[in-house]
């Protein structure tokens, strides 16, 4: 019986643990939603989005900047600003996970871009 009772607090904290991992911090495989972003709060967080490549993806030179268009699960369509220095393949990436925050203007500060 003294086995049991020190085996039960153990296993309430490793479950605990558990599902506090799955539903907060595990890694989702579907796409994020820009709502989720504060566009008061520079934060750099992540989100999976759809690469609209028939926009296309523009070059600013002058401004050291990739400029892209992408849309979350809700739809939203959302112009991105981002490194030059972009992902080999991204032209033909249908996801793509982006790391920055949301500006006040409804465009993405994007600090690095990721392929799937």
């Amino acid at each position: 019986m003294k086995i049991i009772q020190k085996l039960i607090l153990p296993v309430l904290i490793i479950a605990a643990v558990y599902i506090v991992y799955t539903f907060y911090f595990a890694p989702k495989e579907d796409l994020g939603s820009f709502t989720d972003f504060d566009p008061n709060n520079s934060a750099v967080k992540e989100i999976r989005v759809k690469l609209l490549i028939e926009r296309g993806i523009n070059k600013d030179m002058q401004n050291g900047a990739s400029i892209f268009y992408v849309s979350d699960k809700l739809g939203t369509v959302v112009m991105v600003s981002a490194p030059l220095d972009l992902p080999e393949g991204i032209d033909s990436a249908k996801e793509i996970l982006l790391r920055g925050h949301l500006n006040q203007n409804n465009s993405f500060h994007a600090h690095e871009v990721l392929l799937n």
